[in-house]
């Protein structure tokens, strides 16, 4: 991935749920996002060192789609600001 230093409007979406569903939670709102319009990719983490987190880090091209998040779950939107 070349440099993004000094502007890019690329966005990483990072939605987080906890609890013992939450794996299944994030993992179907995962599969809904492919859809959505500037959609770049995604993946579901899972920390071994914490039992019961889930996060779904997702890139788009501009802004994350307004979806409705999953139950419990809370999101932060971070603009590239450098990438390698």
């Amino acid at each position: 991935m070349a440099s993004t230093e000094g502007g890019g409007a690329a966005q990483v979406w990072y939605v987080e749920a906890r609890g013992g569903e939450a794996r299944d939670r994030l993992h179907a709102f995962l599969g809904t996002l492919s859809a959505q319009p500037g959609f770049l990719g995604a993946e579901l983490l899972l920390s071994p060192a914490q039992p019961g987190l889930a996060l779904v880090a997702s890139r788009w091209a501009a802004g994350p789609p307004a979806l409705p998040l999953p139950e419990g779950a809370r999101a932060w939107t971070f603009e590239v600001f450098a990438a390698r």
